[in-house]
């Protein structure tokens, strides 16, 4: 193929916040949309508009704000949906496009749809047309394609690109298949439909991570033709996860020479920055080993790689760790550091906070240097993403107090201020005290009896922020309230007990403000 530039695709904000437990506020999504944008990637999918308020209000504020990227909203071949898609992206302007989509496999047509393949062609052929309405970028996405008789594939494919698809995905929705067959699909579909080779239309791919294999399916498809890659930060989605798009883009370019020279726009100098973003947004812990942006990916203990590194690093290591943004920390912040100081690191940091945002991470940051010596800059993101995560506060922790130990009941005394005003203008402040397994244990349970809230702990982690014994601990909670969906919250502090307290109050926020979400539609 004459063209060798490959579209990065993004998904993380749609497919991957699907992920239980995974879900973003509207300031955590503006905050990863803008790192997309720094990283270059070419379309953000922001959300699919029509499943609710704050998917829709998400990806019109996006679609609003960002520049660079072309924003897309998805939308099944539905009126209503692509109505609403429209109408969010109309701030985006000729930088909008719709992705709609439609099972075509055999058995989704059998057991969900209940038509035949002459009506399933009828109504992507009509959904195209509704949003080529609204915007000239529209893709079309055949649900499980990967089971799709490649015939009838075939047929949809011609059909919608005549319908006007300038796009064409082929998304493997269930993780059905393996590179040499998934490739051979692409192959077939490239040779048989002419506006592929012409370049009139590109084929993209969406493969989802079941059996382990979505990257090696989605580069196998790029070296049979496809000129697109739907992927998202550290792999994260549905069930097993997406296509990881570090690995998508790293792999293109160290292994350029066996994939015929294809490049993409990618900045990978952010990629580290964007993968711990999305993961302290998002709630999911990057595992240490994890291709390019594990704790361990550029880590060598064995003897002999130390001293191959040593004499020459391209012996055991194919990438510069500085190429993905591995490199050493700025000169860190103290307790003496004023507010212009904090606000310039901020900056340099790429974070975007309005006055109200930095004299609050001010506060805290003062909070913080009492309690250790320096303030790093993983320190600082973690305060600053603390601001991002906030949400409409009902309670605040007031006071803490926590006896444990192996001959004592472990007690926590938590004192709460309701924001909420009573009828004489004072803020109500409750205390109350709980025993529990241990001191976190005792916490949150006094927490629940403060706030009155029935919370089931699914998921708690704990990290170190940055080095040193006085560390600031950041604490990720997923916690079930009334047999709803899961809530993330999240909190900071050199004190792991007040962290996990903060986590969890911070989920209780969450919960109390936003309620449960309904279930989303069945997605590519």
């Amino acid at each position: 193929m004459k063209d060798k530039r490959i579209i990065i695709f993004d998904t993380t904000l749609r497919d991957g916040e699907q992920c239980p437990g995974a879900s973003m506020n509207l300031r955590e999504k503006l905050e990863v949309a803008r790192q997309l944008a720094r990283l270059k990637v070419d379309v953000i999918e922001a959300g699919f508009p029509v499943i609710s308020d704050g998917d829709f209000e998400a990806v019109h504020t996006i679609a609003k704000e960002i520049k660079g990227p072309v924003i897309c909203g998805l939308a099944r071949c539905v009126t209503k949906d692509i109505d609403a898609a429209g109408a969010a992206l109309k701030p985006a302007g000729k930088k909008g496009r719709i992705h709609v989509f439609l099972a075509t496999s055999k058995i989704h047509r059998e057991f969900k749809l209940g038509k035949a393949q002459d009506e399933i062609i009828r109504l992507a052929v009509e959904g195209v047309k509704r949003a080529k309405s609204y915007v000239q970028d529209v893709e079309f996405s055949p649900e499980d394609g990967s089971r799709t008789e490649p015939e009838f594939l075939v047929q949809v494919c011609k059909a919608v690109v005549a319908a006007g698809a300038t796009t064409v995905n082929i998304p493997d929705t269930v993780g059905w298949a393996v590179p040499e067959q998934y490739g051979a699909l692409i192959q077939r579909l490239h040779d048989e439909v002419p506006e592929f080779r012409s370049g009139k239309a590109i084929i993209s791919v969406h493969c989802h991570n079941d059996l382990g294999l979505a990257v090696a399916n989605s580069l196998a498809a790029v070296r049979a033709g496809a000129r697109q890659v739907e992927c998202t930060l550290n792999g994260i989605g549905e069930r097993a996860g997406n296509a990881a798009l570090e690995e998508i883009s790293m792999a293109i370019k160290t292994r350029s020479d066996f994939f015929g020279g294809v490049t993409c726009g990618v900045n990978t100098r952010e990629i580290l920055k964007s993968s711990r973003l999305v993961s302290r947004m998002s709630g999911l812990v990057v595992q240490r080993s994890k291709a390019i942006v594990g704790e361990n990916a550029f880590a060598h203990s064995s003897g002999i790689h130390q001293d191959g590194i040593l004499k020459k690093r391209e012996t055991y290591e194919i990438m510069d760790p500085k190429e993905v943004g591995w490199g050493g920390t700025e000169l860190p912040l103290t307790k003496h550091s004023g507010r212009a100081a904090v606000a310039s690191r901020l900056k340099h940091l790429g974070f975007k906070m309005n006055e109200a945002d930095v004299q609050a991470i001010f506060a805290r940051f003062k909070e913080i240097g009492d309690k250790k010596k320096f303030v790093y800059d993983d320190d600082l993101a973690a305060l600053v993403e603390g601001q991002i995560t906030e949400v409409p506060e009902t309670w605040s922790l007031e006071y803490l107090n926590v006896t444990s130990g192996s001959q004592t009941v472990p007690t926590a005394t938590v004192r709460l201020k309701r924001v909420s005003k009573k009828d004489k203008g004072e803020p109500e402040v409750l205390q109350d005290a709980g025993i529990g397994d241990g001191p976190v244990d005792a916490t949150l349970k006094a927490i629940d009896r403060l706030a009155k809230t029935r919370g089931r702990l699914m998921d708690y982690s704990l990290r170190a922020v940055s080095q040193g014994k006085d560390a600031l601990g950041e604490v990720t909670v997923k916690v079930n309230f009334d047999g709803g969906e899961l809530v993330t919250g999240k909190g900071a502090s050199t004190d792991v007990i007040e962290a996990s307290a903060r986590a969890y109050l911070n989920a209780v926020n969450r919960f109390l403000s936003e309620g449960s979400k309904g279930q989303r539609s069945s997605q590519p």
